[in-house]
């Protein structure tokens, strides 16, 4: 099944202009990235395509490029992402270079550890209704972020889900203890904290809903929140700095990790 974003062609296009466009003013990706303050890294994963220029960087290239505005016309006349929102793209760039995930989920298991067929589950249940190729599209994508699992240095995780997500049977018995006997095995794998929020609580620091916070590469924290038909990436430090407070008391509010590996147990016991 192809996975492939609609405009991955667009996106490569657009870095191979960034390219010319920096050679001819005579720019190297380093000292670009010097001038903006970003990693050089940043510029060239744009250049190779495999990471979107942002509306805003584009504009500020065309200035101190002198392009005349041909980098941000191109990234404006971009096709749409096929396999996600255009609201979560940013989101799904950053968690692949991410060296630290934390993470709060009330609803669902969070899409990094869920199963295949957990997720299709998950996208079975979208109302409206998705139909199948739409859905294996989905599940491929979900999976394929995983990935970040298998890198030479991977990042370190820490997710904190709340126990109503785990006595949810999404997708009926075998769905629900395969993917219960998935999380119990990489809730074993160093640098993987998995921790239960447990029902019955008369505190909860995170009532608003979940949210994930990332650690990029040059150590920049940002946070992502969902609501019911949008997301936000959030850069501000105030911002950011509020949810990480909530995500630490959610970790002292948490059952510590051997007494979520505990509870694990005693769920794969009921079957």
């Amino acid at each position: 099944m192809a996975t492939t974003r609609r405009n991955a062609s667009a996106m490569k296009m657009v870095g191979a202009l960034l390219a010319l466009y920096r050679e001819a003013a005579g720019h190297t990706q380093r000292s670009l990235s010097e001038v903006f303050n970003i990693s050089e890294q940043q510029i060239a994963s744009i250049e190779q395509g495999r990471r979107p220029l942002k509306p805003d960087l584009a504009e500020q290239l065309d200035e101190r490029l002198e392009t005349k505005g041909a980098l941000a016309t191109a990234v404006s006349r971009m096709p749409e992402v096929d396999l996600v929102p255009l609201w979560a793209e940013e989101f799904l760039d950053r968690e692949q270079e991410a060296i630290v995930i934390s993470s709060y989920e009330n609803q669902v298991l969070p899409g990094l550890l869920q199963t295949e067929a957990y997720a299709r589950a998950v996208f079975r249940s979208r109302i409206p209704v998705l139909d199948e190729d739409e859905i294996e599209h989905l599940v491929t994508a979900r999976i394929q972020r995983q990935t970040i699992f298998r890198r030479k240095e991977p990042p370190l995780t820490c997710f904190v889900i709340w126990e109503s997500v785990l006595r949810d049977r999404l997708g009926g018995d075998e769905v629900y203890f395969t993917q219960l006997r998935h999380l119990r095995q990489q809730a074993e794998i160093p640098g993987v904290v998995v921790q239960i929020l447990p029902l019955g609580r008369s505190t909860h620091a995170a009532l608003d809903g979940p949210f994930v916070l990332l650690e990029t590469p040059e150590h920049q924290r940002l946070a992502y929140t969902e609501t019911q038909r949008g997301s936000q990436l959030i850069a501000s430090p105030d911002e950011v700095a509020i949810l990480t407070q909530r995500c630490a008391m959610l970790r002292t509010q948490a059952l510590n990790t051997e007494e979520s590996r505990d509870l694990l147990d005693r769920l794969l016991g009921d079957q």
